[in-house]
């Protein structure tokens, strides 16, 4: 997997995380107001007839989804073409998951870098892959389609700010969830720790890839309760 290159914005948060509860809070300036179809990876892009037969059938879904992560979630942003149905590499067949890749945009925390691996990887599970999973499941009928295999969500944040002139480091997780598992989570019949426990959860630093890791996961509200006091939605867009 390709490290995040992006640098942080000048209007990107500041993370500060208590090393006893592992948790992240953030403050930021107003966000602008248009969700670009750009993140979304165009039908012909799909690399098979059931991949493109997906992109076809849920487009308008996946410009739903793409918009609702953009008013929605603050402080993250999607890649480009990033949003689909792609082939998770550790599977056999033309297995496809609807995707999602996030940057979480921030600062650099000197306490958030002395946690272990683990322990990041945990705090940003909590807070981003249980809402964003919840928003994907709801955006269409894809816990009950039969040619979509499972979920996967990509979360990449800044680990360290780089240093007299180096590269700044990046590291990712990439979270794979098979549809039965989505469903018993969606309707709340495993708890985020469940669903940590049987999800495949893949770590990178940088462009090392660090292998599976297990993650202990918790309920994190920061995604529905937090706002940003100087944006407005679109008329018409509800976040719940």
């Amino acid at each position: 997997m390709p490290t995040i290159t992006r640098p942080v914005r000048s209007t990107s948060v500041a993370i500060a995380v208590s090393l006893a509860l592992a948790g992240l809070t953030a403050v930021t300036s107003p966000v602008a107001a248009a969700p670009s179809d750009d993140r979304i990876l165009a039908e012909a892009q799909h690399t098979s007839d059931k991949a493109r037969a997906l992109a076809r059938t849920y487009v308008k879904n996946l410009r739903a989804l793409n918009a609702t992560i953009y008013h929605c979630m603050p402080w993250v942003e999607v890649d480009k073409h990033s949003i689909g149905f792609f082939r998770p590499k550790h599977l056999a067949g033309d297995e496809r998951y609807l995707a999602v890749r996030l940057f979480v945009e921030q600062d650099a925390s000197p306490q958030f870098a002395a946690l272990a691996v683990e322990e990041r990887a945990s705090s940003m599970f909590s807070r981003y892959v249980g809402p964003l999973l919840r928003r994907m499941a709801a955006h269409g009928p894809f816990l009950t389609d039969p040619a979509v295999d499972g979920f996967t969500v990509i979360v990449g944040w800044l680990k360290q700010a780089p240093h007299n002139g180096g590269r700044a480091v990046h590291e990712t997780i990439a979270v794979f969830v098979d549809r039965t598992t989505a469903g018993e989570f969606v309707r709340n019949a495993i708890p985020p720790r469940g669903l940590a426990a049987r999800a495949r959860v893949l770590a990178f630093d940088g462009d090392t890839a660090l292998g599976a890791v297990r993650l202990t996961a918790w309920e994190d509200n920061f995604v529905a309760t937090h706002k940003v006091n100087t944006f407005q939605p679109e008329a018409g867009v509800t976040c719940q």
